[in-house]
């Protein structure tokens, strides 16, 4: 039998459904705006952060050049000024990149609003209490002297996803704050047609909380195996799931049901090479499980044979797709193979203990030490691979190089290094799913649009629910900076929207 449901005067002007980085961004907003915010987490408070503490806290912002990453890192000392080559990464650039990658099929205006607003955005959270360094170790290349980023990717958050979550709950708190962890939101409240609060699960109990306006940062479905079977296709409920346990699409589910409009790419998702042997569920205590550096060296599957183009643009801008690209693979697994070369280049994800790591000291060694693959069809794809080679152009990791190889049934065409030298290394992987691209539809107030085509009035969004902005492809860094654009966004008029009604 179902439990009565039990009022619960919070008394509270706006709720947030959700407790990531968009999640907060809204909080710390809509408080600042004078509003009194609850955040009702679904999560137990030990792993609070939704996904966003389980990623490096990279965010993909437009800048004129170095001046403006002085503004974000104002600590930044004369000496790694001076040995950092920032370049710039205009907003016509972000925008161009962001439509194109969704093959024309984003929401201009949401894309326009994420893109003008990501420097002012990220100087907003600066001045909360988050801190933004370089990432010097995962987005540039020593080259003649200089660390020089690549991909449109430079800022990160000292501490990764959770000193990023740490830094928002803190800011919260100070600004008045309550966080009720535990607490999964199942249904949304209408007043005639008006979004005034939710319906909570907690403790067994059902929970009427009401508000004068909500904004939905509870993410997509990457954590419901049926949901990823229905939508994804098949297979896809097999796969690993990256970062929380608790994005299973509810929200999504009950803001539909109030008649919110489906937008984005249902059908399609953001996925990665993932360690073979990681567990089922992302575990804070074992990050890094994704295999992001496929670039550097070549990928192969179980019957020895390379399947992708490696090289075909810097990581950033074809990671997200590669966990599909292993999915249509026999078995859903494969290695990534690299020498002594390219390994020195490999970044931290790749030297953790956990990692399924295989090295020998040859070739034909490396390969008997695999399970599971075709050891001569390998053999011959590594001799093809390393004869095919353009050995004339310099290699250079920093910038498309178009050092490639020539007469393979699947080139690369950048970045083609041969293997052979010793210690050879392999990393088993298969799919990590890190979200989903299909949610509900806003507008760039960030208000829920109804199937009718209105604003639902009370009712805002942010985060990896909202969809429109991904199909298919994805820009690393581009999903932070959205949830805290639109989550400013957000929380700002839902504060406006909840003082009107009080």
């Amino acid at each position: 039998m179902t439990p009565p449901s039990t009022a619960r005067n919070l008394d509270a002007d706006v709720i947030v459904v959700g407790g990531g980085n968009a999640a907060m961004s809204a909080a710390v907003s809509a408080a600042e705006n004078g509003a009194r915010v609850v955040v009702l987490e679904r999560s137990p408070e030990a792993v609070r952060g939704g996904n966003s503490a389980f990623t490096g806290a990279a965010f993909r912002v437009a800048y004129d050049g170095a001046d403006d990453i002085v503004r974000l890192v104002p600590d930044l000392s004369a000496e790694e000024l001076a040995r950092s080559d920032f370049g710039q990464y205009p907003v016509d650039q972000y925008f161009d990149e962001l439509i194109e990658m969704s093959g024309f099929r984003a929401d201009a205006d949401l894309v326009k609003t994420l893109v003008d607003n990501s420097l002012d955005t990220l100087l907003w959270m600066r001045n909360h209490g988050v801190r933004f360094i370089p990432i010097h170790g995962r987005q540039s290349f020593l080259v003649d002297g200089k660390h020089r980023f690549w991909g449109g990717l430079t800022v990160e958050v000292s501490g990764g996803g959770l000193g990023l979550m740490n830094s928002l709950y803190a800011r919260a708190e100070k600004l008045g704050v309550r966080v009720l962890y535990d607490h999964k939101v199942v249904e949304l409240l209408d007043d005639a047609g008006r979004i005034c609060g939710v319906m909570a699960l907690c403790g067994g109990k059902r929970l009427e909380i009401r508000a004068g306006a909500v904004v939905l940062a509870a993410g997509g479905f990457h954590a419901n195996a049926e949901w990823r079977a229905r939508y994804l296709g098949a297979n896809w409920d097999l796969a690993k799931v990256r970062g929380s346990r608790y994005n299973t699409g509810a929200v999504i589910a009950a803001a539909l049901a109030k008649g919110a409009r489906a937008a984005g790419h249902w059908s399609a998702c953001h996925s990665v090479f993932y360690d073979a042997n990681a567990p089922e569920f992302g575990d804070p205590s074992l990050l890094n499980q994704q295999k992001n550096y496929f670039s550097l060296g070549i990928v192969v599957n179980t019957l020895g044979e390379r399947f992708i183009d490696e090289g075909l643009n810097f990581r950033n801008y074809t990671y997200s797709r590669m966990g599909g690209e292993i999915m249509r693979q026999p078995g859903g697994r494969g290695w990534q193979l690299f020498d002594a070369t390219t390994a020195a280049l490999l970044p931290d994800e790749y030297r953790v203990r956990h990692a399924t790591r295989i090295t020998a000291n040859s070739v034909p060694e490396l390969i008997a030490k695999l399970d599971g693959v075709d050891k001569a069809r390998l053999a011959q794809t590594i001799d093809a691979f390393n004869a095919a080679v353009d050995r004339s152009v310099p290699y250079n990791p920093a910038v498309l190089d178009g050092r490639r190889t020539h007469g393979l049934a699947v080139n690369k065409t950048n970045w083609a290094m041969p293997l052979e030298t010793a210690p050879f290394v392999a990393y088993e992987v298969s799919c990590g799913i890190t979200c989903t691209y299909g949610g509900v539809a806003i507008n760039p107030q960030a208000e829920v649009l109804s199937e009718d085509g209105p604003a639902l009035p009370g009712l805002y969004a942010t985060g990896e629910m909202v969809g429109g902005l991904y199909y298919t492809k994805y820009p690393g860094g581009a999903g932070l900076t959205a949830g805290s654009v639109f989550g400013r966004i957000a929380g700002r008029q839902a504060a406006r929207c909840a003082q009107a009604v009080r």
